[in-house]
């Protein structure tokens, strides 16, 4: 990080922030209230047939490129890119322009509180220049995912949102040290949201805490060995577009009936505790909107409901709403209020949203689970049983692939980022020493109460080809992946928790799905899409790639143990015990059949011999 401090100028940015206090103070900036805020912003929306409201922003995405940390050697960037380079640079410029333009243009200003609880709960101040009437749409939106102020302890974020500024200086300025954020150039809602739970992150870590980019519930299930009820706090952990919303918020197919049920505490940002407790973030969710009714029910009922607030979504001249035509904006997005999570059971809603963000301590719950989810669509298995060692590492890659359909040119090369999460302030070997810290004192504890998953959203047996036009290479896809179905995925899922399912030494040096509630799942297996030498490409690849991101994160400061077990790690042996071809299962040479047992009859019914219903 030497090498960059010349790009930093902390002595003016301590100036910057005493003089732009007493500007937020001035005649130009309203106070307001939620009141205030519905109604201003409602006259900017159009109007939906289940009588949500719609509106539409010029930026749709996060400027992640041109967003910097700007203060100490200890919140800055460790390899900023060109683009932040730029930022940087221009700072003090852009800087002496915002304190003209806070001092003169006219803003609202709302103040929220994030958190309940009765130890961390930031008090938010979001400033949003209306300069621009339509960008009072800001304001609203972020502030009904916040709770309303209280007593509960702060401590204060300030965040400076001006959309007005020209797209061509377009820039996300944060000062962690002073609780300060400030978006310049977007009307993009992301960057109000993040930008205040970035900074929680980082206040939570500064206390003691870990804040994670992870979802967060309480599942009840039945064992059907004890026939007990069981209940498990559960982390969901995975980037943008991975399906963490989506299986925060999934039924996964329980049995309601026999007392089984989702409870839903968060879908984006928590809090960890050393005791395995997990504060909550947001009251309600800002969530992608390409969601399928009969796939991910909640979800669904949340966004057709008159309280949602959408953004950026296929609006038809009927007042219809389309959520999977993405042909106006790829990242559709809404507030969806916890309380309209509903499923239907028999002729009732059931709200699925626990009663408290926060996920309780591990003592009152009977277990609790680090779920990493990943895309990937090659020879990944759908699930994958970790060891604690194995969990920490997963939390370090932080994996995922560019998918062909979102980015062709990239397609197929690994995404990693620490935790999944790309709102780090400072160090991530420092979020991973504390992620372990936390992790090892409650397996201490705890024993096997603590489990590890690895959780393969996207598929297996795609082929990409890479050849040159025009000098330049490019690729294209040869064999799309088979999908892991959403209800496999979920009955994955809902096994685990029930202690159904089994593992096997697998191909990647971990326990990989064996049977999913006592049935095989022999259509998934990676040897029928790819030979020997095409598997030991991708696993050589896929250790080379964990290597080389390793040594990077270990630049940053990463314990020596972690670097123990990452080494171990690159070193395994990929087991082929078995596999199947046509269904029969392959040992060395001799084919035996393979043999489903059923485990549980409440689980799933087979339709005929051999064939199984998910659900």
């Amino acid at each position: 990080m030497d090498m960059n401090n010349a790009f930093y100028d902390q002595d003016y940015y301590k100036s910057f922030h005493e003089k732009l206090m007493p500007l937020l103070q001035g005649k130009n900036i309203r106070q307001v209230d939620m009141t205030y805020l519905k109604k201003e912003a409602r006259r900017f929306a159009n109007k939906t047939k289940e009588d949500s409201h719609v509106w539409y922003s010029k930026i749709s995405s996060r400027m992640a490129q041109k967003t910097v940390y700007l203060g100490g050697e200890r919140v800055q960037l460790p390899k900023p890119l060109d683009s932040q380079i730029d930022v940087i640079e221009n700072a003090k410029e852009e800087l002496e322009k915002v304190l003209h333009l806070v001092k003169n243009l006219p803003f609202v200003h709302i103040r929220r509180q994030m958190g309940h609880n009765d130890t961390f709960n930031p008090v938010c101040n979001l400033y949003v220049s209306v300069a621009d009437p339509r960008n009072v749409r800001n304001a609203y939106m972020w502030a009904s995912t916040m709770f309303d102020t209280s007593r509960r302890p702060g401590p204060e974020i300030t965040m400076i949102h001006i959309p007005e500024e020209h797209i061509m200086r377009a820039q996300i300025l944060s000062f962690p040290e002073y609780n300060l954020n400030i978006a310049l150039g977007t009307d993009y809602l992301g960057e109000d949201k993040k930008g205040f739970l970035r900074q929680a992150m980082w206040l939570a870590d500064e206390a003691g805490m870990l804040g994670l980019h992870s979802g967060s519930k309480i599942v009840t299930v039945r064992d059907p060995m004890e026939n007990r009820l069981k209940r498990f706090g559960v982390f969901l952990f995975g980037m943008t577009a991975t399906g963490k919303s989506t299986w925060s918020c999934h039924q996964l197919g329980l049995d309601h009936d026999r007392g089984e049920k989702t409870e839903v505490c968060q879908d984006d940002i928590v809090f960890l505790k050393d005791d395995g407790s997990a504060l909550g973030s947001e009251n309600n969710f800002y969530v992608k909107t390409d969601v399928e009714e009969k796939f991910q029910e909640a979800m669904y009922n949340a966004l057709i409901h008159k309280s949602a607030l959408l953004e950026n979504v296929m609006f038809k001249g009927d007042g219809s709403v389309d959520f999977l035509d993405e042909s106006l904006c790829g990242n559709g997005r809404a507030v969806l209020f916890r309380d309209q999570l509903k499923v239907h059971h028999g002729r009732k809603m059931l709200g699925i949203s626990a009663p408290s963000v926060n996920l309780p301590t591990l003592d009152e719950m009977d277990g609790l689970v680090f779920a990493f989810i990943t895309r990937r669509n090659t020879i990944m298995p759908f699930s994958q049983k970790l060891t604690p060692e194995q969990g920490i590492l997963a939390y370090l890659w932080g994996e995922s692939t560019h998918s062909y359909a979102s980015n062709p040119e990239k397609a197929g090369e690994s995404v990693r980022i620490v935790g999944t999460d790309p709102f780090i302030v400072g160090s991530r070997g420092r979020k991973v020493n504390r992620f372990h810290e936390i992790v090892m004192k409650l397996v201490e504890k705890f024993g096997d109460k603590v489990q590890f998953m690895m959780y393969n959203t996207g598929g297996m047996g795609e082929i990409l080809e890479t050849y040159e036009s025009n000098g330049q290479k490019k690729k294209r896809l040869v064999r799309k992946a088979d999908r892991v179905p959403i209800n496999i995925m979920a009955a994955i899922q809902r096994g685990d928790l029930r202690g159904v399912n089994t593992y096997e030494p697998g191909i990647l040096g971990t326990q990989s799905i064996a049977t999913v509630e006592g049935r095989t799942i022999p259509e998934y297996d990676v040897y029928k899409y790819y030979d020997k030498e095409q598997i030991d490409y991708y696993i050589k690849d896929l250790i080379e790639g964990r290597r080389k991101y390793t040594d990077i994160i270990a630049s940053e400061g990463l314990k020596p143990e972690i670097i123990r077990s990452a080494e171990k790690a690159f070193k395994f042996e990929p087991q082929r015990k078995a596999h199947y071809v046509n269904g029969k299962q392959i040992q060395g040479d001799k084919e035996e059949p393979v043999v489903v047992v059923k485990t549980d009859e409440s689980v799933s019914r087979p339709r005929r011999p051999g064939v199984w219903r998910w659900r």
